[in-house]
């Protein structure tokens, strides 16, 4: 099944998620999460967390009767323990990581550039399956957004972000995206880097990443912001406290079932086999 996966994807598969995804009713997420893992072993990280207590016990409840047999939980506290040898071992032999929430900076200031991330890029890289909800959605762009004001629009002075672990090239992801307003800071974000994709996940909803196209699935939407033919902007002009100006931005909402190329930028239509994947 793997082979056969490797074959087809041309790498693995990401599974990107906007947060707060269903633990106890139809669990769609969490389902396809499911259907990737090889062997019924999933590595938990938990890095994002100042307090990872109780995370490995949800989400071993959560998994119990969908074939994840075993979750293991990789917890770094600080960098130095991201070069330790155990740590690095239990990433051995499995093809399933999934990134929870809490702080994005916490996780790309204790793993980037480490063995750890070395290892997931390797995993990813053969075919196997990273997952990240939250904050472990952010991570998986070259860049992230680390700092932005919700439900405001957007001023020049707002924004902060940093390097992400770059898996997902050419994009910027947000997540709790309706649910806390921030559509001003994502617009924000693309004017200033008008080459990546803006893609902003509401909460219970995942993008399914395979080569340059992906799906949704959940019950909300994914908003894709392009930058690419903006006319005019004033975010090189303007001062801190200004708003943003922008012309000829252009906005895509998708919603479960809705595909999306990322190479052409643009929605593409999903047959049903696509439309519901299963590696079983």
């Amino acid at each position: 099944m793997a082979e056969k996966r490797r074959g087809r994807n041309k790498g693995g598969v990401l599974i990107i998620i906007g947060g707060h995804e269903d633990h106890d009713g139809d669990r769609v997420i969490l389902k396809e999460l499911a259907s990737h893992v090889d062997d019924g072993r999933l590595v938990l990280a938990t890095v994002a967390s100042r307090e990872p207590d109780g995370y490995r016990e949800k989400y071993q409840a959560a998994f119990s009767d969908l074939g994840v047999k075993e979750i293991i939980e990789l917890y770094v506290d600080e960098r130095e323990q991201a070069v330790d040898a155990e740590k690095v071992k239990l990433l051995d032999g499995v093809n399933a990581v999934f990134f929870s929430g809490g702080d994005q900076l916490r996780i790309t200031s204790q793993i980037a550039d480490t063995p750890i991330s070395e290892r997931v890029h390797e995993i990813f890289a053969s075919g196997g399956v990273i997952a990240g909800t939250s904050a472990g959605a952010s991570v998986m762009s070259e860049t992230m957004l680390v700092r932005g004001p919700n439900a405001a629009s957007f001023r020049m002075g707002d924004l902060g972000m940093a390097p992400g672990l770059g898996l997902l090239p050419n994009v910027i992801i947000d997540q709790h995206f309706a649910e806390r307003g921030r559509i001003g800071r994502l617009i924000g974000a693309v004017s200033q880097n008008p080459r990546v994709l803006g893609i902003g996940i509401d909460e219970d909803t995942a993008i399914v990443v395979e080569g340059q196209k992906f799906r949704v699935i959940g019950s909300g939407a994914v908003y894709l912001v392009d930058a690419s033919g903006v006319s005019h902007s004033n975010i090189a002009e303007a001062a801190a406290e200004q708003a943003l100006s922008i012309y000829d931005l252009k906005l895509h909402v998708l919603s479960s079932g809705d595909g999306f190329d990322l190479e052409a930028r643009r929605p593409v239509h999903l047959s049903e086999p696509e439309q519901h994947h299963s590696h079983t």
